[in-house]
């Protein structure tokens, strides 16, 4: 590196924010090869750090803890009033309409399977074969669409409008789209799938999990009719997430959950039978005692990245994007998995393969001598990483895929996601692990145990 390089990528650093405190960055892990490290944690797709913020605030209100809506005691007014004032934190954070709700549910997961159960009936689905299996599933009971994988965001906006133009205008329909990729980390035309969507009367729902905690949301802005996420992703790890939108399907439908919380009235019936009368509000679908501590958390996280500012994190993730793509770029062996190309806007998520190599052996060997965390397998989004790496044959390598049938062992890839708690540190140690696995192999014997590639002790 040339001295005039050395000193505009130091200015570099200078003007990039620092990462935000998360919980874990002093944990130290042992290595194969023989002493400890501290941990890498470059999974983040898969579940984020708690914000030292979010753990904070949750330990500051723990002692207090208290049911929700049905005490009378301090505690347990002070937890309701915390409960919702967490919905209304939730909702000022995706920039909800006046009239939408805010639902607390378990995950990203549990959240479209509260919509798919509130579907009107003889409603159409239509999603990309490119989701993530929490947005591709929950729909099997409805009448669905599935599309095929753009190669563009403008061939993704064209095969919707096709689509939708080819059904019955008459009945209702919904669609439903990532946000950002949980495979690529490519950002997807939102507001013009949105546009195409409500133009041939559809509606339309936004996987928002890999979006929100890397871009500001914007029900509003982006004229999505709901949007879900999981609180695990968005660094508050405490078993909660959202569904945020219009009312009226919510209200339409059947509770989610039937029990206490979600009823208004319950009577006995003369034949021996009980009537029920719900609630209309976001109660209808949070039967039992709520998660008071998840929903809590996301609103902390909320409020945590919105006042570190959505310009300074973004400015800071492009940075470290930056360097891994440079550094996966300088190895020839690595292929980077990408839908709409070099230059798509993207999150800190990235996939790759590298020739000659399993990718469970090499994600194994990332972990056992180098001390990163990595995600390795089809990332529950079969179908796209499928279409992403075709059919042909990969390296077999010592260790199998632990989510490849028995015939498609090879069929597998590498994921490295980040975000606002990683430090330079843990993506330079990545990008140095990947140049020197692939020059010098492992230093180490791995086996497939269990499913997984693990290191022969």
């Amino acid at each position: 590196m040339s001295a005039t390089t050395a000193a505009a990528d130091r200015t570099v650093c200078r003007a990039v924010p620092e990462a935000l405190p998360v919980l874990g960055r002093d944990v130290t892990v042992p290595l194969v090869t023989g002493g400890e490290v501290t941990y890498a944690a470059l999974d983040y797709a898969a579940s984020a750090p708690a914000l030292q913020r979010v753990w904070d605030d949750v330990a500051a209100y723990a002692p207090y803890y208290g049911s929700v809506h049905r005490g009378a005691g301090y505690l347990s007014q002070l937890s309701t009033d915390l409960f919702e004032n967490a919905r209304e934190a939730v909702a000022g954070f995706l920039g909800c309409r006046p009239d939408d709700q805010v639902v607390f549910t378990r995950s990203t997961t549990d959240s479209l399977n509260l919509l798919a159960r509130a579907l009107p009936a003889g409603c159409r689905v239509f999603v990309f074969e490119t989701e993530h299996h929490a947005s591709l599933l929950p729909w099997q009971d409805a009448d669905v669409t599935c599309l095929d994988a753009p190669r563009s965001p403008r061939q993704a906006v064209e095969t919707l409008e096709r689509a939708l133009a080819d059904r019955d205008p008459h009945g209702p329909a919904l669609v439903c789209v990532t946000g950002a990729s949980n495979v690529t980390g490519e950002l997807w035309p939102v507001r013009e799938l949105a546009a195409a969507a409500h133009a041939h009367g559809a509606r339309i729902v936004l996987d928002a999990a890999q979006l929100a905690p890397h871009h500001p949301v914007d029900i509003t802005g982006l004229d999505v009719d709901w949007v879900a996420f999981s609180g695990h992703k968005l660094y508050a790890p405490f078993g909660s997430g959202v569904l945020a939108g219009r009312a009226d399907w919510l209200q339409a439908a059947e509770p989610y959950l039937a029990g206490g919380g979600a009823s208004r009235k319950v009577t006995r019936r003369q034949d021996g039978g009980v009537d029920v009368e719900w609630h209309e509000s976001a109660a209808r679908h949070e039967a039992g005692s709520p998660n008071v501590i998840g929903a809590y958390s996301i609103a902390s996280a909320c409020k945590a990245l919105t006042e570190a500012g959505w310009d300074a994190l973004i400015a800071r993730e492009e940075y470290l994007i930056a360097k891994v793509r440079a550094g996966l770029a300088a190895v020839p062996e690595v292929r980077v998995l990408s839908l709409f190309g070099d230059d798509a806007p993207r999150v800190g998520v990235i996939s790759f393969v590298v020739e000659g190599w399993n990718s469970s052996h090499f994600a194994a060997a990332l972990s056992a001598e180098y001390g990163i965390g990595v995600r390795d397998g089809l990332f529950c989004a079969h179908p796209l990483v499928r279409t992403l790496l075709g059919t042909g044959p990969q390296a077999q390598g010592e260790c199998g895929a632990p989510e490849a049938a028995p015939g498609e062992k090879s069929l597998n890839a590498i994921r490295v996601s980040f975000g606002a708690g990683t430090p330079d540190e843990h993506v330079e140690r990545f990008v140095t692990a990947v140049a020197e696995l692939v020059r010098d192999g492992a230093r180490w014997e791995y086996r497939t145990e269990e499913g997984r590639c693990v290191p022969v002790v």
